[in-house]
């Protein structure tokens, strides 16, 4: 293929509200299911392990069923006399971000932050909750401090969303130069060209955004977040005019999930 590619997080756009957030608008990006170690592990502590191992998935799809280690990061992070409030509190938390109603989680997740404020995985449904519901100032202060609690990386796409609903371009540009420094796993970085790549589309450098989004390899299995990033790489070369590249990922979209939200605009733009 050619050097382009397109944008997925469009400005403006309403948070996701699904369990699975396939898309291009802004805070497409995330799904609600993190999984363990990013790399970037700096600046660990209460809220990490004690042995140095990664945090597992959370995936907050799965509602109030919080698993094992949840509640041993509770135990470690939360006074005693306040852990089952605590739990009673971020599994209610948990039960609501999975049913849409994000209001709600993040009143339960206030409620434990109180109790606790140390627990990286209280922040992590915070700071989501926020996300979800377009606060973005706030969400933002959460991600970063579930960043400097947990010391991952994961979240920093969201982070960057952020700060684009913000109107931060020079703090989008830092954010982008930080992860690249502090390092992610596959799937954070895909996300982050998402994010990235449509920041650089809607400033007017579309052969910026061509050289983060641009897919080079269409796989035949694409991960979710590929698909993102592919449908940011069609929309970049549409607005590049390379209409040959956009309809040939468009084609890989639509073979590898025809469901694809936005394939009906997309095709309609490539056409135009």
């Amino acid at each position: 293929m050619g050097e382009k590619s397109q944008s997925g997080h469009s400005k403006g756009r309403k948070p996701p509200t699904g369990k699975s957030h396939k898309g291009q608008g802004r805070s497409g990006n995330y799904r609600g299911k993190r999984g363990g170690g990013s790399g970037g592990g700096r600046g660990r502590t209460t809220g990490a392990r004690s042995d140095n191992q990664p945090r597992p998935a959370l995936d907050l799809t799965a509602g109030s069923q919080l698993p094992k280690w949840i509640q041993e990061e509770v135990t470690r992070t939360t006074r005693k006399e306040r852990r089952a409030a605590v739990l009673q509190s971020l599994e209610a938390a948990a039960d609501a971000f999975a049913a849409a109603r994000y209001g709600k989680a993040v009143e339960h997740a206030e409620r434990a932050k109180q109790a606790s404020p140390s627990n990286a995985t209280i922040r992590e449904i915070l700071a989501l909750s926020l996300y979800r519901l377009g606060r973005w100032q706030p969400a933002l202060q959460e991600l970063r401090t579930f960043r400097r609690i947990a010391g991952e990386t994961t979240h920093m796409p969201v982070e960057m969303d952020c700060l684009r609903a913000l109107d931060k371009p020079k703090e989008v540009e830092k954010a982008w130069s930080d992860l690249k420094h502090l390092g992610g796993r596959p799937d954070t970085f895909r996300e982050a060209r998402v994010v990235y790549g449509s920041y650089l589309l809607d400033a007017g450098r579309p052969e910026d955004a061509w050289q983060i989004v641009n897919p080079k390899r269409l796989e035949d299995h694409p991960h979710e977040s590929e698909l993102r990033q592919w449908y940011v790489a069609a929309r970049v070369a549409t607005h590049l005019g390379d209409t040959d590249s956009a309809t040939q990922i468009l084609s890989a979209i639509t073979a590898a999930d025809p469901g694809f939200p936005g394939l009906d605009e997309l095709e309609a733009a490539i056409g135009a």
